[in-house]
């Protein structure tokens, strides 16, 4: 893996962070990566985002004291889920302390630990929230290549109405997949074509093996036909008390395609094509033909969107301030890592452990 910008980067050393609104399907794609012979992409982690925004509180990391607190940080405490991704916590901390002296050099040091674990030469990284952090990802890792999954927003917030860890009401569920939408469209633009990807979930799951292969060659990356066959992995590392990742654990289906006209009422879907505007269509998604929502009904949701968008505007600032006061640059300084000198069979997370 090779993180430092130097202009002699291959692509095949280069991170990969997917990311989408909830529900769109990351994790299958999570599962497909993480099964190519080359990449590893672990369950999702707690640790890069987090530590980014305490960034400041490690102070200098030219001083091996604060590389040790940083690297204590990340591996030791349970909110990171380090421990989920069954490595030796003290050889990966050490690992860090003897790194070079940024952030990035030691959240890479963590995840190229996990790939070596797992006899590959790559790794990547999931969460859907990272749609929202792409930034301070590139500030990281100048090198990386994002990986956008978009899928029926419809489908989306039906998905999100059922599952038992999303809290929000139907108005920020819809909200969740325009700005994921909004922003794929400024990152694309911003980023080009050699490290954005965009793909849709309807046509991953309706033909795995002419999907997949697109991505393997934006990625740099021979196509390798486990990765259309997931279930195996799914079943062995998803936890089955995650009832929400349910379908994962059979063969690759579009049975969940559209499947938002019975799981949401009448109201909830013209809410939800009246705030997509035209973004439905774009992509090819049918409008259901109903009516749109009464003016109280849409007032209700341009308030939400706005205090989101509030919200999101005062994170930035308070991004901008940290980085008036960051001590040490930020960006990934590893050198190269070996290459593997065997790359073994697909291999999964911990048993019990995933997302």
């Amino acid at each position: 893996m090779r993180c430092m910008s130097s202009g002699l980067e291959t692509p095949s050393e280069r991170p990969i962070f997917v990311f989408g609104c909830p529900r769109s399907g990351t994790t299958l794609l999570r599962l497909m990566l993480h099964a190519h012979p080359r990449i590893a992409l672990p369950t999702e982690t707690r640790f890069v985002l987090p530590a980014y925004a305490a960034r400041a509180q490690f102070g200098d990391l030219e001083d091996s004291r604060n590389r040790r607190a940083l690297a204590d940080w990340l591996t030791t405490r349970p909110a990171t889920r380090f421990r989920d991704l069954g490595l030796d916590a003290r050889e990966v901390a050490d690992e860090i302390v003897a790194g070079p002296p940024t952030l990035g050099s030691a959240i890479a040091a963590v995840f190229r630990a996990y790939a070596r674990q797992h006899g590959k030469a790559r790794w990547g990284d999931k969460r859907p929230s990272y749609i929202r952090h792409a930034g301070a990802l590139l500030r990281m890792f100048p090198d990386a290549q994002f990986v956008h999954l978009v899928r029926d927003g419809r489908d989306c917030v039906a998905s999100l109405k059922e599952v038992p860890w999303y809290g929000q009401d139907l108005n920020h569920a819809v909200s969740l997949w325009r700005e994921a939408i909004d922003t794929g469209r400024r990152l694309a633009a911003r980023l080009g074509p050699d490290a954005f990807y965009e793909l849709q979930y309807e046509r991953l799951v309706a033909d795995p093996a002419d999907e997949l292969p697109r991505l393997c060659e934006f990625l740099g990356e021979d196509f390798h036909p486990a990765m259309t066959a997931p279930q195996s992995l799914a079943q062995r590392i998803v936890p089955p008390q995650k009832k929400w990742h349910g379908p994962i654990r059979g063969a690759v289906t579009s049975d969940l395609v559209g499947s938002w006209a019975q799981r949401l009422d009448a109201w909830e879907i013209s809410l939800a094509e009246a705030a997509f505007g035209d973004r439905l269509a774009e992509y090819g998604y049918e409008p259901s033909g109903l009516p749109k929502p009464p003016p109280a009904r849409l007032a209700r949701f341009a308030r939400t969107a706005a205090h989101r968008r509030m919200a999101h505007s005062k994170a930035d600032l308070r991004e901008r301030w940290q980085r008036r006061h960051e001590r040490n640059p930020v960006d990934c300084r590893l050198p190269p890592a070996p290459v593997p000198t065997t790359e073994l069979a697909p291999t999964g997370d911990a048993p019990g452990k995933g997302d």
